[in-house]
């Protein structure tokens, strides 16, 4: 069942997590929507004629905002799941597999990916698509992410590998904006640039967020990059791992947005104990957090929390235990929640639109059980859903005033249906590449020539 955006709804009697300092949380409360948008957050909110959601022991809270995702890698999940060399990880994904996709892997990949991300509480994703290598793939990502009911800033940019071309970049952007960008659609385009500053003028001609992949250890800004108007709050930098404090102060000037993937900066080694997130935080920037990889890991923000948690208290623990003065404090869960909602949609260029349960804004909704055996007694909201809550705890998920999520099921998918084609595509992707993944193996199957 799905409601309609000019139906009204009602989430009734939950603990509501509204993550907006102006409007207070409630131990029990509603968040009444109406025409995909919230209307009111209090308790004993008179429901009318409202569908009402019971919420009773439930936490109802913002969606989740997945701020980095290749989704093209969808059907290659845990494909990887020790690689620690990127450009091993390069020669499999782009070289052997990738530079063989067609737009109908395309199109798989990134609808499992939508799909499984709306099933975990990820009602926004910024799709960071390192694979576009038409238009015709282009428009295969971009109908699945509309055909899911996602809400989706896809991230148009070169293939990685040496056979593809990007001969119709940047010139398909306007077609895309023109496409995509003029409505009140759910999906919207943007550029991912690197450090293209050709591409960077284009994308800003047509308002488009440009993202750059940034690991100190492989890339640096040039003087070009500190000339005035380059850099600012059109910008996504992700990884942002061990680059030096100058950059760092330009990014804070700047007010550049910063995405972290705390699972995959470890796998690769990217981070060190200087960590990234920190850095962002002590520049006066708010780092947003993203899944990075289906080939290692999967669609599942929780999961992240608990690394982003877990790997800050032990970097700055490390650094005051080996001496220094002035060490940052241990983050705390609400600053972890944040990273994953609020910072996300600022990232996404939706802090107006999304991020809080704040009236005005669209219902991006998701309620989270708490009566599960391994979630209750909830004594502390937001540590119960940094720290407990998994993708099987998630009950509801809404988007723009749209079920996409109810009892636990996925609304309206023909999961059988999707997993066969899924399997097909993979087994298309190895049999034209030649590449025999080790089902047990714990090393990394060399490419083919």
């Amino acid at each position: 069942m799905s409601t309609q955006k000019n139906s009204r709804t009602i989430f009734k009697g939950g603990t509501v997590v509204t993550m907006d300092p102006q409007i207070p949380s409630l131990t029990t409360g509603d968040v009444l929507i109406e025409r995909g948008r919230i209307v009111a957050v209090g308790a004993d909110l008179p429901a009318g004629d409202a569908e009402t959601i019971d919420a009773s022991g439930s936490i109802v809270m913002p969606g989740l905002v997945d701020a980095h995702h290749h989704m093209w890698l969808g059907v290659l999940r845990r494909l990887m799941p020790n690689v620690d060399d990127l450009f091993a990880y390069i020669a499999v994904v782009a070289e052997t597999l990738g530079t063989h996709y067609r737009p109908e892997d395309m199109y798989l990949s990134t609808k499992l990916t939508a799909l499984a991300s709306l099933d975990a509480g990820i009602t926004t994703i910024i799709d960071a698509c390192h694979s576009s290598r038409s238009p015709e793939h282009t428009d295969a990502a971009l109908d699945a992410l509309d055909g899911s009911g996602i809400r989706a800033l896809h991230m148009v940019g070169a293939a990685m590998d040496k056979k593809a071309s990007a001969a119709h970049l940047p010139g398909d952007l306007r077609r895309l904006a023109d496409n995509w960008n003029t409505g009140s659609g759910l999906v919207r385009v943007g550029l991912f640039g690197q450090l293209n500053l050709e591409w960077w003028r284009v994308a800003r001609g047509l308002d488009m967020r440009i993202l750059t992949e940034f690991i100190g250890d492989l890339a640096k800004l040039g003087p070009e990059f500190a000339e005035p108007g380059v850099l600012g709050p059109h910008n996504i930098f992700n990884h942002c791992t061990r680059i030096p404090q100058e950059t760092w102060k330009l990014f804070g000037n700047s007010g550049v947005n910063v995405t972290v993937n705390p699972r995959s900066d470890a796998l690769f080694g990217f981070d060190d104990e200087s960590f990234a997130y920190q850095q962002a935080i002590d520049h006066g920037l708010s780092p947003a957090i993203g899944i990075d990889l289906d080939t290692a890991f999967g669609s599942d923000l929780f999961g992240e929390m608990h690394a982003l948690f877990g790997q800050q208290r032990s970097a700055m623990r490390y650094r005051r235990f080996r001496g220094e003065s002035a060490v940052p404090a241990p983050i705390s869960v609400e600053a972890v929640l944040r990273a994953a909602t609020v910072n996300g949609a600022r990232a996404a260029g939706l802090e107006s639109e999304i991020g809080t349960l704040s009236p005005g804004k669209q219902a991006d909704i998701i309620m989270v059980r708490t009566d599960d055996i391994a979630v209750f007694p909830a004594t502390n909201a937001i540590g119960t859903i940094v720290h407990a809550v998994e993708r099987s705890n998630v009950d509801t998920v809404m988007v723009a005033g749209e079920i996409r999520k109810r009892g636990g099921k996925l609304v309206g998918v023909d999961v059988a249906k999707l997993h066969a084609r899924v399997n097909a595509s993979l087994a298309h992707l190895l049999e034209v590449s030649g590449y025999r993944p080790d089902r047990f193996g714990t090393s990394v199957p060399e490419a083919s020539a």
